[in-house]
């Protein structure tokens, strides 16, 4: 390594090394840092109101609205959710620099998420339509929006770990 033509010194290269080291360890904790607070609420929101919407589309019968409410619902949703998704990346992305990513956190929390969270969101409404029970829809939306709020505080407390 030369700096303005002068070779550098072994311990010079090690200290330049080690900047490198913390700079992209900076990098990976700020890309690691949690949802802004207002997509967090956005995100949460939109898995507590999935499994009724998903019911309504499932129940052998209308149920509170016709079939073809619950599927504009549920599409509305998703593309208002998707919508925010790019702006809440997009002004992270413009703010920080790093794009807002999952894969820096451990596999131990998102596998189970990625597998778990899809599962309750389908399998209450489908509990319902075999049971008919509002029951299986409520647990399914409370329990997912508490999966939501315990990622978000589990990202937080791994963002400040690693900061």
């Amino acid at each position: 390594m030369e700096t303005n033509g002068v070779p550098l010194t072994p311990e010079q290269a090690r200290a330049a090394l080690a900047d490198t080291d913390r700079v992209r360890a900076s990098a990976t904790a700020l890309a690691a840092t949690p949802w802004p607070t207002w997509f967090f609420i956005t995100l949460t929101l939109y898995v507590a109101v999935l499994p009724v919407t998903v019911g309504g589309i499932v129940a052998d019968r209308d149920w509170l609205l016709p079939r073809p409410a619950w599927v504009a619902v549920m599409l509305a949703a998703t593309a208002l959710y998707a919508a925010l998704l790019a702006v809440a990346s997009k002004s992270w992305r413009e703010r920080t620099g790093v794009a807002l990513r999952l894969d820096v956190l451990p596999k131990r929390a998102t596998v189970p998420l990625a597998v778990g969270l899809p599962l309750l969101l389908v399998g209450g409404p489908y509990a319902f339509h075999a049971t008919g029970q509002v029951a299986w829809l409520i647990a399914s939306s409370l329990i997912g929006a508490a999966v939501s709020v315990g990622f978000h505080l589990t990202f937080v407390r791994l963002h400040r770990r690693s900061a």
